[in-house]
C-alpha cells in the first residue's frame, strides 16, 4: 500500500479521545504505536469497534494495527502497577486497589484477534492466510519488576509489552518477537489491500452478487458485476470520519458520491455500540432515504457486533433514524422534539411556505419562540444538511432555526463545558435545491457557538471538527465533472454563474487548479483519476455519459423506451434499482413532464414506478392512498422528480427534459437539479432535452473536455458556495 504524505499523518485513528486524568497508561502505549509505526506501511486504531461479548458487556480491542509486514496485531492494556496484580491463575489475572477485580486480558485480545480475522475469511482470496498477534501491555510495570513477582514462570506465559519496550525500536522488535496467535502466509500486495478493505467495512458496501443469463462479458450488467466483486481500496479519511466519536460539534462537507450518508450512518452505529445509554438520532430530509439509511444503519450494527445486535427502529428507541419533519405514523425531529415538551405537531399545511426546508424552518423557528427547548439527546446526526437552510425572515434571532433547535435539544458531551454538545452535519451546497445562501457557522449557531469549531482545528487525539471529502466512489470521473460544469456554468459564454471562486476549495472537493479568479484571468480545473475512482469507464471502454437533443418530445421520449428495453433486453440490467428516469423542470414544468413520461413508457409495455405509489403504472398517487417513504417498486423502472431522487441512485440514470433548464439557464435552482439528476448515476447517464437552446452548446463543450475545463472568470457569481470560514 503506497501511503501519500497526506494519508501518512492519518493512518492513526482515535475513535474517541482518551481521557488524561484516568488513561494515562492507555495514552503511553497509544503514543508509543504511533510513534514506532509513523514510517510503516499501516493504519492503526485505538478502540477499533469490533464488540464482543465479555461477560456481560461489551468491549472493543484497545488497540488494533494492521501492518504489511505483521498482518493483524491487538493489544490489550492494563494500567496497573505490580503491587495491584494479586495473582494470575491460568488465564484470570485478579487484581487490588483497581476498579476491576479480575480480568483475562490475553484471552480477550486473542478472542478480538479471531473475530478479526474471521472477517478476512470471508474474502476468498485472503481465508486463512492472515496472520495476526495479540499481546497484553503493561505501562506501568517493568521486565524486572514482573520476574521479580514470579510470573514469568507462569506455564500459560502470554506476550507482554513492558514499560521499557515502549520506544519506537523496542516495541517494534517486541512485536516481531511474538509467535503469531493465528498461523497465516505472508500476503502480497492486492492481498495486503483487500485486508486493509475489510478492516474498514468495505464489504458491508457490497451489492449483492448478480446472476448473468448471458456469457456476453461486455454487457452493463457484466460490467456491474465485475464491479461489485471489486472492494474499494481503504480510505483513510473516511476511516477519520466513519469511525471516530467527537466529543463536540463537527461538519463534513462532500461532493456528491463521497459517502456522507454510508459514514454517518457507520458513525451512528458506532456511537450506538459504545455507549448504548445514549439517545441518538440520525436525521435527513429526503423521506424516501428511510429504507436506505435504517438498512445501512442495520448493516454496520451487525458488522461491528460479528452478527450480534440487529436494528428494529420500532423497538430500538435509543437509536432513532427520524425524517427532519416527521408524520404521523414515523415520528421526525422537529416532532419528536414537540412531543417532548407536550407541543402539538403542526404541519407543512400550517405554513405559507411553498418548499419544504422552508416550511420546517418556519415551524422550527415558531417551536423555539414559544418554548425554551430541554435537551432529550446525546448525539444529533444530521445528513443532508444543506436542506435545512432557509434565508432572510425564517431565522431564529441571527441563527438558522433548525440547526439551533437540534442543538438546544442536545445534552451537554462534558458537563464542564455545557456549551460543546454532540451535532454532526453532512452536506454539499453544490445540492441545494431551496437556498442561494451557504451560511458559514456562525449563521448557523450564532457567534458565541459557531467560535467553538474554529476555534483550532481538531479535538483532542486528532479528531477533526471539520473534514472536506474529495473523493467520489459512486459517480464515474467523467460525469461527475459533466455534473459541476453543467451545475456551475463554468463554460458558460456570459460567464460562470455559481459555484467554487478559491483556489483551495477546488483543491479541497478534489481539483488541481491553475490560474485565479479575477475578472478576465484564465482559469484551469482539472479532476485527477485518484479522487473519481468508480472503474466503470475503464471497463466499459466507451463514454459513460451521453447528450442528445431530439426535435420533439415524442422522439426524446420514444428514444428513450428503446434505451430502457435495450437495458432489459440486451444489457440484463433489472428495471427497479437498476435504471431511473429523472425528469427536470420548475414544479409544475416537472410535473407535468414526469406524467409524459411515465404515461409513455407503460404505452410501450414498460412497467414504471412513481415514488410514494401504492402500485406499478399508478400515475398520480395521492394523499392518504400513497407510501411516502417508496422510492422503488419490485418489477418497476422508477420516474422521478429530482427532489425525491436525492439521495438515491441507480447504475444507469436518464435525465429528461433538459429544456425545461435550457430556457431558463441562468436559474441556479435548475442547473442545480441538473448536477443533482447526474450524480445518482453509479454507471452510466443519458441526458436529453428538445429544441434548440444555446446552453445545449455548453453542455457539448463541457462533456468534450472530459476532466480538464479552462474558462475566463467574467465577474462575481450569483451564488459562491466556497467555503467562507477558511476552516
Amino acid at each position: 500500500m503506497a501511503v501519500g504524505n497526506e494519508d501518512q499523518g492519518r493512518k492513526f485513528i482515535t475513535t474517541e479521545p482518551l481521557e488524561a486524568s484516568t488513561e494515562a497508561g492507555e495514552q503511553k502505549v497509544w503514543d508509543a504505536v504511533r510513534s514506532a509505526f509513523a514510517d510503516r506501511s499501516c493504519i492503526g486504531y485505538w478502540r477499533y469497534p469490533l464488540f464482543s461479548k465479555v461477560g456481560e458487556t461489551r468491549k472493543e480491542p484497545d488497540i488494533l494495527i494492521a501492518d504489511q509486514e505483521l498482518n493483524l496485531i491487538v493489544i490489550e492494556i492494563l494500567s496497573v502497577t505490580i503491587d495491584q496484580i494479586i495473582e494470575i491463575n491460568e488465564n484470570v489475572w485478579r487484581f487490588q486497589n483497581f476498579f476491576a477485580t479480575e480480568s483475562n486480558p490475553y484471552q480477550q485480545a486473542e478472542g478480538q484477534l479471531k473475530a478479526l480475522i474471521a472477517y478476512c475469511d470471508r474474502e476468498s482470496a485472503i481465508c486463512g492466510k492472515v496472520p495476526g498477534r495479540a499481546l497484553v501491555a503493561l505501562p506501568l510495570i517493568t521486565q524486572k519488576e514482573w520476574q521479580e513477582k514470579g510470573f514469568e514462570k507462569l506455564p500459560n506465559r502470554p506476550s507482554i509489552i513492558f514499560q521499557e519496550h515502549l520506544n519506537e525500536a523496542g516495541l517494534v522488535e517486541r512485536i516481531q518477537q511474538t509467535h503469531p496467535a493465528v498461523a497465516g502466509s505472508n500476503l502480497d500486495e492486492q492481498q495486503w489491500e483487500l485486508m486493509l478493505a475489510v478492516i474498514g467495512g468495505m464489504p458491508v458496501l457490497r451489492k449483492p452478487s448478480r446472476t448473468l443469463e448471458s456469457s456476453n462479458d461486455k454487457t452493463r450488467a457484466s460490467i456491474i458485476s465485475t464491479l461489485q466483486e471489486k472492494l474499494y481500496e481503504l480510505d483513510f479519511q473516511q476511516e477519520h470520519i466513519g469511525k471516530g466519536i467527537p466529543p463536540g460539534i463537527q461538519r463534513m462537507r462532500g461532493i456528491a458520491g463521497s459517502g456522507k450518508t454510508v459514514l454517518l450512518c457507520q458513525k451512528a452505529a458506532h456511537m450506538h455500540l459504545k455507549h448504548p445509554e445514549w439517545d441518538i438520532a440520525l436525521v435527513f430530509f429526503t423521506r424516501t432515504l428511510y429504507d436506505l439509511m435504517i438498512g445501512s444503519v442495520a448493516q454496520w450494527l451487525r458488522h461491528f457486533s460479528g452478527g450480534d445486535i440487529q436494528y428494529d427502529p420500532k423497538i430500538n428507541k435509543k437509536l432513532r433514524v427520524l425524517h427532519a419533519w416527521g408524520a404521523k405514523e414515523q415520528p421526525g425531529l422537529y416532532s419528536t422534539i414537540c412531543e417532548f415538551h407536550g407541543i402539538r405537531r403542526r404541519t407543512a399545511g400550517d405554513t405559507r411556505e411553498k418548499q419544504p426546508g422552508r416550511g420546517l424552518a418556519d415551524l422550527c423557528k415558531r417551536l423555539a419562540e414559544e418554548i425554551e427547548i430541554q435537551p432529550l439527546f446525546d448525539a444529533v446526526l444530521i445528513d443532508e444538511g444543506q436542506d435545512l437552510v432557509a434565508d432572510g425572515d425564517l431565522k431564529y434571532q441571527d441563527k438558522q432555526a433548525i440547526y439551533w433547535l437540534a442543538y438546544q435539544a442536545l445534552r451537554p458531551a462534558d458537563p464542564e463545558h455545557p456549551e460543546q454538545r454532540r451535532l454532526i452535519w453532512a452536506y454539499d451546497e453544490a445540492q441545494s435545491l431551496d437556498s442561494l445562501k451557504i451560511p458559514t457557522t456562525k449563521e448557523l449557531f450564532g457567534e458565541n457557538i459557531s467560535g467553538l469549531l474554529t476555534k483550532g482545528a481538531q479535538y483532542p487525539g486528532g479528531i477533526k471538527k471539520y473534514e472536506v471529502m474529495r473523493r467520489c466512489y459512486r459517480t464515474p470521473g467523467p460525469i461527475l465533472t459533466a455534473a459541476h460544469a453543467i451545475g456551475m456554468g463554468l463554460l458558460r459564454s456570459e460567464g460562470m454563474l455559481t459555484g467554487i471562486t478559491r483556489a483551495d476549495d477546488w483543491r479541497a472537493i478534489g481539483y488541481e487548479v491553475t490560474g485565479k479568479f479575477i475578472p478576465g484571468q484564465q482559469i484551469t480545473l482539472h479532476r485527477p483519476p485518484q479522487n473519481s475512482p468508480n472503474p466503470i469507464g475503464e471497463l466499459w471502454g466507451e463514454p459513460v455519459l451521453e447528450f442528445n437533443i431530439y426535435r420533439s418530445r415524442k422522439a426524446e421520449l420514444s428514444a428513450l423506451s428503446e434505451k430502457i428495453w435495450h437495458n432489459l433486453s440486451e444489457d440484463e440490467l433489472k428495471p427497479s434499482r437498476d435504471i431511473l428516469v429523472v425528469v427536470l423542470g420548475a414544479s409544475e414544468d416537472a410535473i407535468e413532464l414526469e406524467n409524459q413520461v411515465a404515461s409513455f413508457l407503460i404505452e410501450q409495455g414498460i412497467d414504471i414506478y412513481i415514488p410514494t405509489a401504492l402500485e406499478l403504472n399508478e400515475l398520480k398517487p395521492q394523499w392518504p392512498h400513497q407510501k411516502p417513504n417508496c422510492f422503488w417498486k419490485e418489477g418497476g423502472v422508477t420516474v422521478s422528480r429530482v427532489p425525491r431522487a436525492k439521495g438515491n441512485e441507480a447504475n444507469m440514470v436518464y435525465v429528461v427534459g433538459c429544456d425545461n433548464v435550457a430556457r431558463n439557464e441562468s436559474d441556479v435552482s435548475l442547473r442545480n437539479q441538473l448536477f443533482i439528476a447526474l450524480t445518482r448515476a453509479r454507471g452510466w447517464a443519458n441526458l436529453s432535452g428538445v429544441g434548440d437552446y444555446p446552453m445545449y452548446e455548453e453542455i457539448q463543450q463541457v462533456i468534450d473536455s472530459g476532466d480538464t475545463f479552462s474558462f475566463t472568470y467574467k465577474r462575481p457569481l450569483k451564488r459562491d458556495i466556497g467555503d467562507k470560514e477558511g476552516v
